[in-house]
């Protein structure tokens, strides 16, 4: 009795075309790899919290935020700015002498943030590094 089971069980296993289901499992098994890779290379660390700038510039700067107020940004303060933020800074109490002739964007400071920890400093010479 028992060889006849065995030999019906091989006959099973002999129908299952298990070449065909190697390469589906390896297809599958590439696929749950590679997406979740793929799909996180397009993830932004910094999109929920902004990138936090540092002043490092000699004396407090203004800044606007977004066409709010001119506000005073003093030194080694942080400003979060987010994906969508204009943020414009000023060398003058009146905010009508900006810092930069083109003022950075968010795209700007996210492609200086090398290490992706969602900071940057502006230094007294205008330039912008990693934090």
């Amino acid at each position: 009795m028992r060889i006849t089971m065995f030999s019906s069980i091989r006959s099973i296993i002999k129908r299952i075309p298990f070449q065909g289901m190697v390469h589906a499992f390896m297809v599958i098994a590439l696929a749950l790899t590679l997406f979740p890779l793929l799909a996180s290379g397009d993830e932004d660390p910094c999109r929920k919290t902004g990138i936090c700038i540092l002043n490092m510039t000699q004396l407090g700067s203004w800044v606007r935020l977004n066409e709010g107020p001119c506000t005073i940004w003093h030194r080694n303060y942080l400003m979060p700015v987010k994906p969508g933020d204009v943020l414009i800074i000023y060398s003058d109490i009146e905010c009508k002498k900006e810092y930069y002739s083109k003022n950075p964007t968010y795209d700007d400071y996210k492609s200086i943030d090398a290490n992706q920890d969602c900071r940057v400093k502006i230094l007294p010479d205008r330039t912008i590094e990693d934090l």
